[in-house]
């Protein structure tokens, strides 16, 4: 199958500069890659005018296009007629040498995948446990895996507020578990989130969407959102074998205060874009677990030694979850 492969960057030339040289090694290497560059200076174009990446394309993008949803929307119109599926990945990942391969493959053995996500190999520290495993309260276990689970998972289920749906899809009043929590298994799973930072979709499905400009700048979220009104449409998978590694470069975020804010108006939004209309137990559980997780962070001023990203992020979340008394986001269609 042809595809192309899109990475939108804004000031990160030496993590983009890793991503590339990851790609040179794979065992299917893109036919079309397209740079889409809404940074404020020419280090990435000078970095990519010193190295050499075969079927390399490069694009500057002016204010209006800036944002990883605008840069994605205006990379797919640059995509080649004879791409079949589109690829996007993250300026901050290094992939392992078959990852192409392996996403590809999902698609021959799944014929009506829509899209195909990645499996990021470096966050967690996976146990092989028997099939009938009981996790203890500090675990989760699925598909005969189990890792630690966080402090906000432990108290969750403590007080009746965890997820009772499977990773990778959104119970009714959100706060589910993500493709994150899916093992090192080798397998593929049907999901209806992808992360759109190692993401890949059939070309066609851009005929009639596009990556919503609701999630302006940084975008948290915005991978939710697609994925939740793409799995209206078919299904969703994720293959594990197709591994990579994530590396959160710092560069390039908002401050944590906008961070905090995107978290609750940001987590709002893609609740009602499945559910428009939850019931009022949902709308309970949906305040009390976002209340429960803004606490939580706040105990990271006494807990960590990033006390003030903590507290800025806090106050955040605060005004973010006030801010929907007043002035909840529309949601865009």
């Amino acid at each position: 199958m042809r595809f192309s492969l899109i990475v939108c960057t804004y000031m990160r030339p030496e993590p983009l500069l890793k991503l590339l040289n990851s790609v040179k090694t794979q065992t299917h290497y893109p036919p079309e890659i397209l740079i889409i560059d809404a940074s404020h200076n020419k280090e990435t174009e000078n970095m990519l005018k010193e190295e050499i990446f075969e079927n390399l394309k490069y694009y500057m993008v002016l204010n209006q296009h800036r944002g990883l949803t605008k840069q994605r929307n205006y990379g797919i119109n640059l995509v080649s007629k004879t791409s079949e599926i589109i690829c996007f990945l993250d300026d901050d990942i290094v992939l392992e040498p078959n990852y192409f391969e392996e996403l590809l493959k999902t698609y021959n053995k799944h014929p009506e995948a829509l899209a195909v996500g990645g499996y990021i190999k470096n966050n967690t520290k996976w146990e092989k446990v028997t099939s009938n495993y009981k996790p203890l309260i500090n675990e989760f276990a699925f598909d005969s895996y189990k890792r630690k689970d966080g402090s906000r998972f432990i108290l969750r289920k403590k007080l009746g507020l965890d997820s009772n749906e499977l990773p990778g899809f959104l119970p009714d009043f959100s706060h589910g578990r993500s493709v994150g929590f899916l093992p090192p298994s080798g397998e593929i799973y049907e999901v209806e989130q992808i992360m759109g930072g190692a993401s890949s979709f059939r070309k066609n499905i851009f005929e009639s969407m596009r990556f919503s400009e609701y999630f302006v700048g940084y975008g948290l979220y915005e991978d939710v959102d697609f994925s939740l009104r793409l799995a209206k449409k078919g299904k969703l998978y994720v293959n594990t074998k197709a591994q990579l590694f994530h590396y959160h470069d710092a560069s390039g975020r908002p401050n944590k205060y906008k961070y905090g804010k995107m978290v609750i108006r940001n987590g709002w939004y893609v609740w009602r874009i499945k559910y428009p209309r939850p019931d009022f137990k949902a709308k309970v559980k949906w305040n009390v677990t976002s209340f429960l997780l803004t606490c939580i962070r706040f105990t990271n001023v006494l807990n960590t030694n990033k006390k003030q990203e903590a507290f800025t992020e806090s106050i955040g979340r605060c005004a973010g979850w006030l801010s929907l008394i007043f002035n909840k986001p529309k949601i865009q269609s």
